[in-house]
């Protein structure tokens, strides 16, 4: 249940490349609701708008051996309401990736008119003096400007919306304080990327692309390693979970598949979202099993499925094949970006005050161009990811052994994720398998395995 990091942190973890930081939470999941009537009635009082029909033990036994019959029943679970309330939700969501994108290239627009990047650049030079500190006063002015000038759509999307669908626990002070908290680490994160980038830039010449693919690589990798242990604590509280079952069956999970954990954490995410989630964060040999408190609220059988998963991105170098995978995505952006960049300066560079490539004011420009390339890229994107989803969610259901409960689990999802898309609506949008691949997938494990129920 691996989920793209979210907007929050997104703007709080992206720097230089939006393509370092598309995705660089690998582990993080969503989790889902109680099996049976009262556990319903809990996700009910959690999220009023969301509703699944309730089911038991001998629910669970009826239920006919064959795959595609069994998954059938699950989703037959989901009201009308349920799935035409998801649906609007996710449908929705394509339409905001449209709006953020033609955002981004609007801000460019507005920066490189009337030559007012090459002014914000002169006024950076008149504070920094030197060509490092210029640059990354720079990159710090342009966070600020990108966060002022996309506030009104941050605003609807990670605010209103969320409260319009029942999502969201935090009143506007809380959520908007996060947000400053985010666009502070984000103007350092900034600065320190401008600077260093337009140094390779001025240094690289005419390979400047490549020594930007490195530096995009080098960042992707810093950004797994520093966001859980610095930037994730701004946002919620982690703290080990006292002993019991729950700890004893993850750690047990844990090093039955050598990952080395010796605690789980639990963080506090219900006091932003009703979600629940949960990740096995690390790399180079380091991992943190970490729980939300939305998630320990529920029954044991779906905690064990979602960790289980959660694991499988662990034990399967998930972290590390991605880091492969998208080092290749940012050396064919920055190629696209070559091709791209010298014909716009060219044609009108002079009129925006750009003196190349290597000129910081020229950052607006660069953004511009590789925002059209991930656009362009978002359905390989969300395949790399959800081929990773696959893989992970057969590992959990492996190393778990819980069918029934991952199919809760999935089925929780359906508060905000479209249960049953067209194909080439998944294969184009979804960066995790739908609901009822998943589901499916559980119940021929099942099945197969031949467990009861």
């Amino acid at each position: 249940m691996l989920k793209p990091i979210t907007t929050l942190r997104l703007r709080a973890a992206t720097s230089l490349l939006a393509a370092a930081f598309v995705c660089t939470t690998v582990g993080t999941a969503e989790a889902a609701d109680p099996p049976a009537a009262a556990a319903s009635a809990s996700a009910a009082a959690t999220n009023p708008q969301f509703k699944v029909r309730p089911a038991d033990d001998a629910w669970r036994a009826a239920l006919p051996r064959d795959a595609d019959a069994a998954t059938r029943a699950y989703l037959a679970r989901l009201p009308s309401e349920t799935v035409a309330r998801a649906n609007a939700y996710f449908e929705g969501g394509y339409w905001l990736q449209l709006w953020n994108f033609l955002l981004g290239l609007a801000i460019a627009g507005v920066l490189l008119a009337g030559r007012n990047s090459a002014r914000l650049r002169d006024f950076a030079q008149r504070i920094g003096r030197k060509a490092f500190f210029r640059d990354a006063i720079y990159g710090a002015i342009y966070a600020v400007a990108v966060f002022v000038l996309s506030l009104p759509l941050t605003i609807y999307q990670g605010y209103v919306r969320e409260h319009a669908y029942g999502m969201a626990t935090q009143t506007f002070g809380p959520w908007f304080a996060e947000q400053l908290i985010a666009l502070a680490v984000n103007v350092l994160l900034l600065a320190f990327a401008v600077g260093v980038l337009y140094a390779l830039f001025r240094r690289a010449g005419a390979r400047w692309w490549v020594w930007g693919s490195g530096f995009g690589v080098v960042l992707l990798v810093l950004s797994l390693l520093v966001g859980p242990v610095w930037i994730d604590p701004l946002f919620n509280t982690y703290k080990p979970i006292a002993d019991g079952d729950v700890k004893q069956a993850v750690l047990a999970m844990a090093h039955a598949d050598g990952v080395p954990a010796d605690n789980v954490y639990e963080f506090d995410a219900s006091r932003q979202t009703t979600r629940v989630s949960a990740n096995v964060a690390g790399i180079f040999g380091t991992a943190s099993v970490r729980l939300n408190d939305n998630l320990m609220r529920k029954p044991l059988a779906e905690i064990r499925a979602v960790t289980g998963h959660e694991l499988g991105h662990y034990v399967m170098n998930h972290i590390d094949k991605f880091v492969v995978e998208f080092a290749v995505v940012i050396v064919i952006g920055f190629a696209f970006s070559r091709w791209a960049m010298d014909r716009l300066l060219a044609r009108h560079g002079a009129s925006w005050g750009l003196s190349g490539v290597a000129d910081a004011a020229s950052f607006p420009l660069l953004m511009a161009v590789l925002s059209v390339y991930l656009f362009i890229a978002t359905p390989v994107l969300n395949t790399m990811t959800r081929t990773q989803e696959i893989e992970a969610d057969r590992f959990g259901l492996n190393l778990a052994r819980e069918p029934h409960g991952f199919a809760e689990a999935v089925l929780d999802l359906t508060e905000y994720r479209k249960p049953d898309p067209g194909r080439w609506e998944e294969i184009i949008f979804y960066d995790h398998p739908s609901a009822r691949f998943r589901i499916h997938d559980a119940m021929r494990w099942r099945e197969a395995m031949g467990t009861k129920p």
